[in-house]
């Protein structure tokens, strides 16, 4: 279910930069096949894809569950009852606010445990530090948005 007009400008802003992030991804790989097929090969250009595509991935991410339109099967959900079907929905957004929860958990911890190392990529050194902090700040929205949606909201 995609939401009113109230939320229209984070999510035009997390879908523009979404959108940018991909289209860096692209033109960094469309870029690294011409150059190797060519004889001038782009160096390092899988490290930036890898990188676009980590905030692309990261904003689409907290579109869709701002929006609600992850991918779901209703097989069962649909023939419950109205008042069973809602409290169903908001179970499963808790499961799903858990589940963010553990995943925030694990990358705060390999963070910390690589935080010392100063991790760069191996051929541009671009440093994973920033891109750890883009990851676990998506899953820790992502996870109260969850909870949100479970406790606050009304079940789509």
């Amino acid at each position: 279910m995609i939401e009113p007009q109230h939320h229209a400008w984070p999510l035009r802003w997390l879908t523009i930069a979404g959108g940018c992030a991909l289209l860096a991804a692209m033109a960094g790989d469309a870029l690294g096949v011409i150059g190797r097929q060519t004889g001038f090969p782009l160096i390092g250009a899988i490290e930036i894809v890898q990188a676009a595509i980590l905030v692309s991935g990261c904003a689409g991410l907290l579109v869709a569950s701002l929006t609600r339109i992850h991918a779901t099967v209703h097989l069962l959900v649909e023939r419950l009852p109205e008042g069973v079907r809602d409290g169903a929905e908001r179970i499963t957004r808790a499961i799903s606010a858990l589940f963010f929860v553990a995943l925030l958990a694990g990358s705060v911890w390999l963070a910390i445990e690589a935080w010392p190392g100063h991790e760069a990529s191996e051929v541009l050194g671009i440093p994973y530090a920033p891109l750890r902090i883009i990851a676990c700040a998506t899953v820790a929205a992502v996870a109260v948005v969850f909870v949100w949606q479970a406790l606050w909201r009304k079940p789509s």
